[in-house]
C-alpha cells in the first residue's frame, strides 16, 4: 500500500523519450475514441499573490490498460525574484483507478516539459516530411531541450537552429546540443526555414511570418497557453494545414485562440484534431502538403499517460522513495 515519491531527477531519468511519445500517442488516440474523462481546466486565482493554482484531472482507458490521475500546478511569476522559485511547479499525483490508491506522487514540472516534447514528436511523425533533418526551435527557454530530444526520436535531425533574443540562453542550449548535432544560433527567418519548427516563447505579438517559412515546414505552435498569447502572424495558420490537440483549448487559449476571437480563423479552416491523425480517421502529410501547424494546449491526459509510464519504469528499477500514505490496519 506504500506510495512512490519521485522527485524531479528521478521524473527525468524515468520518463523515457522512446515510452513518452508513444504512450501520448496513445493519449491523443482514447481522447478521439471517446475513452476518456477530462473535465475542464480549472483555476484558483491568488490575486493577492499574483498567481493561480490550476488543476488538471483525467481519466484515460487505452484497451490494454487504464490510468488516472491529477496535476497541480501553478503560476506566479513574481516567484523567481522575490522567493527564489520557479514561476511554474507542479505535482502529479498518479492513481490506481480500481482501487483509487494513490501508486506515485511524482514532480509534475518535469513531466510536463517530458510530455509536451513527446506531444510535439507525435505531431512531427505524422505531418513533417520524412527525410527531415533540419530543427529550428524559437525560444531557448527549459521547454526547448525536450523539444530537440522529443523530435530527434522520430526524425533524422542533424541540424539546428536556435533562436533567442537572451544570449546566454543560446549559448546555454548551443552547449548542450553541440556535442550531438551541428547547432547555430540563427534569425527566427533562418530557424523558419528548417523542415521543422517549434516555437516555445510566452510571446502575445506574433514573431514568425509567413515570408520566414520552408515551403514543406511542420511547425509545432508550443507557446500559446493563455487567452492573448500568439507566436505565428495569422497568415502562417491561413496557409498551413491546420491541426490542434482540443478544440476548446486551442479556441480559448492556445495558438489559434486571437484570429479566432476575430473570426480570422474558423472551424473549418482547422483541418483535424492530432487523435483523428493518431487512429487515421484523417490523413497526415500527403505529398499535396506545403506548410502543417500543430497547436498544442497540452492535455491532462498527456500528464496521466506520461505519469504511467515513469511510474512503471521507476517502480521496476526500485528507484524514488517509497512511504505509507494509508493506513490499511
Amino acid at each position: 500500500m506504500s506510495v512512490l515519491l519521485l522527485s524531479s531527477e528521478d521524473v527525468e531519468t524515468y520518463a523515457r523519450m522512446t515510452d513518452v511519445i508513444p504512450a501520448v500517442e496513445e493519449a491523443f488516440a482514447a481522447y478521439e475514441r471517446g475513452s476518456v474523462q477530462m473535465p475542464a481546466k480549472s483555476y484558483v486565482e491568488l490575486e493577492r499573490y499574483n498567481g493561480d493554482f490550476r488543476s488538471m484531472p483525467a481519466y484515460m482507458d487505452a484497451g490494454d490498460w487504464d490510468a488516472a490521475g491529477i496535476k497541480w500546478v501553478n503560476v506566479h511569476p513574481d516567484n523567481p525574484k522575490e522567493h527564489g522559485l520557479p514561476t511554474v511547479m507542479g505535482t502529479m499525483i498518479y492513481s490506481d483507478p480500481e482501487t483509487a490508491l494513490p501508486l506515485s506522487i511524482m514532480d509534475g514540472t518535469m513531466l510536463t516539459m517530458q510530455r509536451t516534447g513527446a506531444a510535439a514528436a507525435v505531431a512531427t511523425d505524422h505531418l513533417a516530411v520524412e527525410d527531415a533533418s533540419t530543427l529550428g526551435i524559437v525560444g531557448a527557454g527549459i521547454q526547448s531541450y525536450t523539444q530537440v530530444e522529443a523530435i530527434a526520436e522520430v526524425r533524422p535531425i542533424t541540424e539546428i537552429v536556435i533562436s533567442d533574443l537572451d544570449e546566454e540562453r543560446v549559448r546555454r542550449f548551443i552547449d548542450h546540443f553541440s556535442g550531438e548535432f551541428d547547432v547555430r544560433e540563427g534569425s527566427i527567418a533562418e530557424a523558419a526555414s528548417c523542415d521543422v519548427l517549434s516555437t516555445v516563447t510566452p510571446v502575445r505579438d506574433p514573431i514568425v511570418s509567413l515570408a520566414d517559412v520552408g515551403d514543406h515546414t511542420h511547425i509545432n505552435a508550443m507557446g500559446a497557453d493563455a487567452a492573448g498569447k500568439q507566436e505565428l502572424e495569422t497568415a502562417v495558420l491561413s496557409a498551413a494545414k491546420l491541426t490542434i490537440d482540443d478544440h476548446d483549448q486551442t479556441t480559448h487559449s492556445g495558438e489559434i485562440n486571437v484570429p479566432y476571437g476575430r473570426g480570422e480563423i474558423t472551424d473549418p479552416d482547422i483541418y483535424a484534431e492530432i487523435g483523428e491523425i493518431v487512429t487515421g480517421t484523417k490523413a497526415g502529410r500527403t505529398d499535396d502538403d506545403g506548410i502543417t501547424v500543430f497547436d498544442s494546449t497540452g492535455l491532462a491526459i498527456q500528464d496521466v499517460a506520461a505519469a504511467r509510464v515513469t511510474y512503471e519504469a521507476a517502480n521496476d528499477a526500485d528507484a524514488g522513495t517509497a512511504f505509507d500514505l494509508i493506513d490499511t490496519s
